[in-house]
């Protein structure tokens, strides 16, 4: 029921046009590949760099409240075992996650990625929570597209 529930969501939402969530990069650069190997598909527009300290912070207004109650997800996917990178904190437990944003020179969201940190569903679930703050973010005026850099750190109770 709940599938059937999700479809229909999917075929009434209007399609996102222009943004993009893309894999995520390693935390460690891939070893070399030849030219010769075969690319497994097509990825669209620049890449983040590969340092991202030298990227500008990411402002988001209003973040506790945009952010707010986010870390439920992020806490399940922690107890059903599919993520292992929670770390045990004084207050209860914690996960933080780097992302690099692409935004236009408009202000429009343009590309996610997040740190890799095998946690592909939490890795993504971030992504989708930065693309739900859209609306929230400050860039600076710019003549091209701009990389930025921002972490998410969800926490919950013991």
């Amino acid at each position: 029921m709940i599938a059937a529930f999700l479809l229909l969501l999917q075929a009434a939402a209007p399609p996102i046009a222009q943004v993009q969530v893309v894999p995520t990069i390693p935390a460690t650069p891939p070893a070399t590949v030849p030219a010769s190997a075969p690319v497994s598909g097509p990825v669209s527009g620049p890449l983040p760099p590969q340092d991202w300290s030298t990227l500008p912070p990411l402002r988001i207004r209003r973040q506790a409240t945009t952010l707010a109650n986010t870390s439920a997800y992020v806490h399940g996917e922690v107890m059903a075992g599919r993520c292992a990178k929670a770390v045990r904190t004084v207050q209860g437990w914690s996960l933080s996650l780097d992302l690099a944003v692409l935004m236009t020179r408009d202000g429009r969201v343009r590309r996610i990625t997040p740190r890799a940190i095998d946690c592909p569903t939490v890795e993504q679930y971030a992504a989708g929570v930065i693309l739900g703050a859209r609306d929230s973010i400050d860039v600076v005026d710019t003549d091209t597209d701009t990389w930025y850099r921002t972490s998410l750190t969800f926490a919950w109770g013991a």
